[in-house]
C-alpha cells in the first residue's frame, strides 16, 4: 500500500508529512520517558522482521491482487505504540530511499496510512483493552485479526481521501473507495492470521515480550531472550533473502485498484517537485525495487531483502542511542 508521488499534490504531501512528524515527536517523547533497554534489540530485531515480511507479496485467490504485510499491529503489540510506531518509521524511511519503494513527496502519507493506524489505533484501541485480563492464544488470534483488519481498512480509506484531496488524478473517489476497501479487507484478514502466529509464537517463547498483558509476569517462557531475538533474526533472514525470491508477481491492492479504473497500475505526475524527489530518489536508492539497477538477478532479491534488514536494524538500534531511548534514570 504504498502511495507514489503521483498521487498526492505538495498540499497533501505537506500536510502529511507535519502530521506524521507530530506522531513522531509524541513518539520520541514518550519512549524517552521509558526505562525498558530490553526494547532496543525488539526495535532492530523486529523492525527487519517486518522489513522482510512486507517483500513477500501474498495473492489474494481470485482476483489477481496481492497483498502484503504492514507490520504496525505486530510492532505495537511488542514494543507499544510508540516505539512501534518509531520501528516502523525506520523500516518505510529505508523503504523509500534505499530501495525506492513508495515515493519520497508521499513518505508522510505513508507513514501515516501504514504505521499511525496499526501503532495506535491497533494497540490503544484493541490489543491493549483484550489483553487487560491476561493474554491466551484465542485472545491474541482475535485481537491480531481484528486489530489488522480495521487498521488496514482505516489506511486504505486515507489512501483514498488523500488522493481525493489532491485532485490530480482521474480516480473517482467513489470507484476508489469500492475498489480499495473490499481488496483490503482480505489483505487484512491474512495479516492477521501472520500477526496472530508471530505473536503466539512470542507467547509461548517469551511471554514478557507482549505489550500491556496483564499475566506476563507470572508466566514462564519456553526459549531465553536472546534465543527468541536469534530465532526471529533468523526467521527474518530466510524470509528476506529466500521466500522473497517467490513473492506473488500480481500487482498489491493499491496498485490493483488504480488497474481496474485506469486500465494501468501506474499513475504519471508532472511538475519540478515530482522531478526533484525522483531525482533523489534514483541517487539514494541503490536497490531500486529490490534488485540491481539494470539486472533481473535473483541474486539481486536476495541481496536486497538481507542486505535491507541489517540497515534496518542499524538504523533502529542507532536511532535509540542517538535519541536516548529507555535511558531515564531510576529515582529512589
Amino acid at each position: 500500500m504504498h502511495m507514489a508521488d503521483a498521487l498526492v499534490a505538495p498540499a497533501v504531501a505537506g500536510t502529511m508529512y507535519v502530521c506524521s512528524a507530530a506522531a513522531a515527536a509524541y513518539s520520541i517523547k514518550k519512549v524517552r520517558l521509558e526505562n525498558n533497554p530490553k526494547k532496543i534489540p525488539i526495535m532492530g530485531i523486529m523492525g527487519a522482521f517486518v522489513f522482510a515480511t512486507q517483500m513477500i507479496n501474498f495473492t489474494i485467490p481470485g482476483t489477481g491482487s496481492s497483498g502484503h504485510l504492514c507490520g504496525g499491529m505486530l510492532l505495537s503489540a511488542l514494543l507499544g505504540p510508540y516505539a512501534g510506531f518509531l520501528t516502523m518509521i525506520g523500516v518505510l524511511f529505508i523503504q523509500c530511499l534505499l530501495f525506492a519503494d513508495g515515493g519520497l513527496l508521499a513518505l508522510g502519507a505513508n507513514v501515516w496510512n501504514m504505521a499511525f493506524y496499526g501503532c495506535f489505533i491497533g494497540a490503544l484501541l484493541i490489543w491493549c483493552p483484550m489483553m487487560k485480563q491476561g493474554a491466551s492464544k484465542a485472545k491474541i488470534a482475535a485481537a491480531s485479526i481484528l486489530g489488522c483488519v480495521l487498521t488496514l481498512q482505516l489506511g486504505a480509506f486515507s489512501v483514498t481521501l488523500e488522493t481525493m484531496a489532491s485532485g490530480i488524478t482521474e480516480l473517482p473517489f467513489s470507484s476508489f473507495v469500492v475498489t480499495m476497501q473490499p481488496i483490503h479487507l482480505a489483505i487484512g484478514l491474512v495479516e492477521g492470521l501472520i500477526t496472530a502466529a508471530v505473536l503466539i509464537f512470542v507467547q509461548e517463547a517469551r511471554p514478557e515480550m507482549l505489550y500491556g498483558v496483564a499475566d506476563k509476569k507470572s508466566a514462564e517462557g519456553r526459549f531465553s531472550f536472546k534465543k527468541t531475538l536469534v530465532i526471529l533474526g533468523v526467521i527474518a533472514v530466510l524470509i528476506g533473502g529466500g521466500l522473497s525470491l517467490v513473492a506473488s508477481q500480481y500487482p498489491d491492492g493499491l496498485e490493483w485498484s488504480i488497474e481496474k479504473l485506469t486500465g494501468s497500475t501506474e499513475v504519471e505526475s508532472q511538475g519540478g517537485i515530482y522531478e526533484t524527489a525522483e531525482a533523489v530518489q534514483e541517487t539514494t536508492a541503490l536497490l531500486p525495487d529490490y534488485a540491481f539497477k539494470g539486472s533481473d538477478s535473483a541474486m539481486g532479491t536476495t541481496f536486497s531483502g538481507i542486505v535491507g534488514g541489517l540497515v534496518v536494524v542499524g538504523v533502529c538500534i542507532g536511532s535509540c542511542y542517538a535519541f536516548k531511548f529507555f535511558r531515564r534514570k531510576k529515582t529512589s
